[in-house]
Order: structure tokens, then sequence, then C-alpha cells
């Protein structure tokens, strides 16, 4: 594809949706999320969407919505206003560091308008193979066991036959040991967000016993070593998701032996390109992969779902349906599963269209960018 593109205007909305269900990890709770949706627009009218869907708080990573907020503003969207490109890679906004959430709006943007201008899906620009892609499910941290369970029971009776439990220190053995008890033939692995440390390897090791599919970053982000130790002393795969943001990192991974699985998420490597490069290195590797999530709007889960349509996404990937956490979606029709499956769009671009009233109504903040404002 020869044409050339150039971005006349950028928007920023800062859009806030409540959770049908609170959602608790191993460092907070959350009922609403705030996402920053960003949207291209190229001198012939396309328009490209893409999601910041950083936390609000800087627990997972560095960012939140404030500091994405100023980031792609000030420095991202500025570098790509005006600018005359061929390919979504050419926008890398290689000169600034980190704000990788802040990147990866913008990235998928581009991506997306690069679709709508040649009038073919997502899926099918990024290089997927699939039709449609088998989705998991993530729980939080319940208050009880007994609730825990209802939980589980509900996406097992939904049809997603995968299921991801947040663990933390003083919930983690016993709420495994209770869903395994309960559901023996569950696709079940857990997930700390590098809450753990050195000193809980034995009793990390303990979940050995339960036949997880994987333990996902259980130690700090930078901590390699021992997330390589935890791997040498167990046969369940190390999962890397908060350890792996650029494709350098999963080089240090690979050459520590520190995963056996990669969660790869778009926003926490910036962007569909920087996905799609860690896809193709990990399948070089013989690294099975897997699509994480950020609890995104249906802009994000949609890039979500036409990455995961690639072949090393091995793995169900976190991209169930609109309804697990959204009583109604930015994007229409929402995204739905059947039986733990998402079809893959095979429309130009996102393949749904973006609800522009909802977003208006539950838009609490906004910014207009072009070129002569740069």
């Amino acid at each position: 594809m020869s044409t050339e593109l150039n971005v006349v205007a950028a928007r920023l909305h800062r859009v806030r949706m409540p959770l049908v269900h609170a959602f608790q990890t191993s460092s907070h709770r959350k009922a609403y999320l705030d996402h920053i949706l960003v949207e291209l627009e190229d001198e012939s009218g396309a328009v490209g969407w893409g999601e910041i869907a950083s936390p609000s708080d800087p627990y997972y990573a560095a960012e939140t919505v404030e500091t994405c907020w100023h980031i792609t503003s000030r420095y991202v969207l500025p570098s790509v206003i005006g600018r005359r490109w061929t390919h979504p890679s050419q926008l890398q906004a290689h000169k600034i560091r980190g704000n990788q959430f802040a990147k990866a709006g913008v990235d998928v943007a581009a991506w997306v308008l690069w679709a709508e201008v040649q009038q073919l899906p997502l899926a099918t620009v990024l290089g997927g193979k699939r039709t449609e892609v088998v989705a998991g499910v993530s729980l939080g941290i319940e208050p009880t066991i007994d609730e825990l369970l209802v939980q589980v029971q509900h996406q097992v009776d939904a049809g997603y036959p995968r299921v991801k439990l947040k663990i933390a220190p003083g919930w983690d053995v016993e709420p495994v040991r209770a869903v395994r008890t309960a559901y023996p033939g569950l696709d079940l692995h857990v997930d700390a967000n590098g809450i753990y440390s050195a000193d809980d390897l034995p009793r990390l090791q303990t979940l050995d016993a339960y036949g997880l599919t994987m333990i996902e970053q259980p130690f700090a982000p930078r901590d390699l070593l021992t997330h390589a130790e935890l791997q040498r002393r167990i046969s369940t795969p190390v999962c890397l998701d908060e350890s792996v943001e650029t494709v350098a990192d999963l080089e240090a991974a690979l050459r520590l032996e520190a995963l056996r699985i990669l969660n790869i998420k778009v926003s926490r490597m910036g962007g569909l390109t920087a996905a799609q490069a860690a896809h193709d290195r990990a399948q070089a590797a013989g690294i099975p992969v897997w699509c994480g999530g950020m609890h995104e709007f249906g802009v994000g889960r949609l890039a979500n779902v036409a990455l995961s349509s690639l072949p090393g996404f091995t793995l169900p990937s976190d991209v169930s349906a609109s309804e697990k956490y959204y009583a109604r979606d930015i994007v229409e029709p929402a995204v739905t599963a059947v039986g733990g499956v998402v079809q893959v769009p095979d429309q130009p671009g996102l393949g749904h269209q973006v609800d522009r009233e909802f977003v208006a109504a539950n838009t609490v903040g906004e910014l207009t960018l072009r070129p002569e404002q740069e």
C-alpha cells in the first residue's frame, strides 16, 4: 500500500464508564474507568480510533490518565499531525522514553486509519489468519472464596474456557485450591501483578500442584532473575506481563529463561506495531502468546481481537464480551462472545462503529489539535 496519509486533526476524548462489577487486584479496587479515546482524521476525511487504556493510578504501571493526557497532547500527537506517511510504523515516537500507554493509543488509531483508507479489516493488515478468537476472562479478588466461586460459575455458564484469578499474599493457595476442586477440568491460571518477592518462592511453588496453565507476573517487572529462579523450581509455566514493555525486554527474558509464556498487551507495549513485533519474536522462539487486556472499551477491545487473530496467539486471550465489564459499550454493535468465542470483524478498520453520541454523553474532557496548533 503506497497511498500517502496526512493527519489533519487529532482529538482526545476522556471517557468515564462504570464497571458492571467492581474489580480488585493485588494493588487496588476500581468501580469505574477513565480511558482516553484518540481520533485521527486524515485529509481524505477518513478517521481512525485508538484507546489509551491506562489505569487511573500508578500501580500497574507508572502512567496514569493525567500523565497520558499530557504526554499525548504535548508530545505524541504533535509528532503525527501534518506528517505524511505510508505505514503506521513510520509514526513511532522513538524520541519519547517510556509512556507506552500514551503511545499505544495513537499507534492503534494510526493502524485503524490505515486499514480504513485501504478498506480492509484491521486484522487483515496486521497479518491475522483467524476468523474467530477464543476468549478468557479475568476475575478480581473477591471478599470471600464463596463469592469468588459464584463469579467463576457465571463465566463457566457463559461458555468461557479459561478463567484467570488475581492473587496476592493471603489470597492465593486457598482460592486456587477451592476453584480447582470445584472445577477440576477448567483452564485456570493466576496473575499476581508483581506483588510477590523472592521470600515468597516456597509459597508460589505450592501452586505447582494445582494444574495451572501459568503463573503470571509473580514478581516486580525488572526482577527477571527471580522469575527465572521460580521457573527452574516449578513445572507450571511462568508468564511475563509487566516485565516486557519492549522487544528488547523480551529478548532479555528469553536469554535468562525467565518465561515460557508471554502476555502481549497492546497498551503495555506501546501499540500494535510493537505488539506485532513481540508476537513475531516469541513465535520464532517457540513461546506461546496470548493477548492481555486492560478492561478496554470497545475500541481497544476490537484492536485486541484483531491482534489475537495472528497465528502465534495459541492461548485464550482477554477479549471477552463487552457485557462482561460494561452495561453498554462505546461501539455498535458491542463485542460479543458465543461459547467463549469472539468473531474477528471482517469489515474495514475496527469493523464496528463508534457511537459518537454515547461517547459524548460520557466524556469528561476533550481536546482538538490541528497542524497550526503544534
